[in-house]
């Protein structure tokens, strides 16, 4: 196996899945955004290489490969904006020499796609027949318009090359190994909750995201990889309960029992209004839902988080107000 990106917050939990499978596992990884620290229990087994190269430049390997990961580029808004130049080279050359590869070795090939490619949606929820809506030529299109272009590389190498090709269409994930400046709203709210300071709004907090435990996001990708060949995607991998920016940020108060405040400020460009996949389609053709309840999965994040940060202005144990408030957005999540 072969997982570009592999030192990466999804990426590093792959690798994990794929040797707990028992398979042999090559990680590349440029280390832009991944970090050493993810993979490092992993450099003790002798089924486990790590490469440090990036993907923009062709890769040759000695090894034959059967099954290529393509998961290796910025994900959240303040990384892949640093760069947006590099950013589209890593998406669409990237995808070039990725799929260059997989020709080689005639091996199946997964490309980690994204929501985004549906921009602001004009339908609700999103099904992988919507085209999308994406200002291309705004802060976001590195990201977005990279993603785009990457996928029709991976169908034309389908179709005129025969490349046995899965594409998944990622939706909001969160768990351990985010970063803590990941810049995404789940490790914004929860490293602003355990600190005690405030949490950042845009807008009126009316905006919807759903989101996606990493565990079960992973089992997702490798029943998508293994599924028939008739099986190319897209395919939408994300929970499809939704809720509001703003009620996410009270749950995370409430199970923190944090004192910070929430703060509003205006709405980035191009921030989109709704996201929520329908499932339908991965229930259907990889047998895959959910497993991990969003409230499970933060308690989860929140303790990774909270050991990271240390004992620095430990966030105290929810009064009974903070409880009543969890317990009424445990209520109002599926409704939202």
């Amino acid at each position: 196996m072969l997982v570009l990106g592999g030192a990466g917050f999804v990426g590093s939990h792959l690798c994990d899945r794929l040797i707990r499978d028992g398979h042999r596992v090559t990680c590349v990884d440029n280390f832009a955004t991944g970090s050493l620290a993810n993979i490092q229990h992993l450099m003790q087994t002798n089924r486990f290489a790590l490469v440090q190269s990036d993907i923009v430049k062709p890769m040759t390997f000695s090894e034959k490969f059967d099954q290529i990961y393509n998961l290796a580029c910025p994900a959240s808004p303040p990384a892949y904006q640093a760069d947006p130049i590099q950013t589209i080279k890593t998406s669409v050359i990237g995808a070039i020499n990725v799929l260059d590869l997989a020709r080689e070795h005639e091996a199946v090939v997964f490309q980690a796609s994204t929501s985004e490619i549906y921009g602001d949606p004009l339908h609700h929820p999103q099904h992988e027949s919507d085209w999308g809506n994406v200002n291309p030529i705004g802060p976001r299109a590195c990201y977005d318009e990279g993603k785009r272009c990457a996928e029709t590389l991976f169908f034309d190498y389908n179709r005129v090359h025969g490349v046995k090709i899965r594409v998944a269409r990622i939706f909001n994930t969160y768990g351990p190994r985010m970063a803590v400046h990941d810049g995404r709203v789940v490790s914004n709210f929860i490293v602003a909750a355990l600190q005690n300071k405030p949490l950042t709004v845009y807008g009126a907090g009316a905006q919807t995201r759903s989101f996606c435990y990493v565990d079960d996001l992973v089992e997702g990708i490798v029943r998508l990889t293994n599924a028939p060949d008739e099986v190319t995607g897209p395919i939408n991998l994300g929970n499809p309960e939704e809720f509001t920016v703003r009620d996410f940020a009270e749950l995370v108060l409430g199970l923190t029992g944090s004192r910070s405040q929430i703060i509003h400020l205006p709405l980035p460009t191009d921030d989109p209004r709704q996201r929520r996949p329908d499932i339908s389609r991965a229930a259907e053709q990889l047998g895959w839902r959910p497993t991990i309840a969003v409230e499970d999965g933060v308690r989860r994040t929140i303790a990774y988080f909270d050991g990271l940060l240390g004992k620095v202005e430990p966030a105290h144990q929810p009064d009974s107000a903070t409880a009543r408030r969890t317990a009424t957005l445990r209520g109002m999540s599926s409704a939202i």
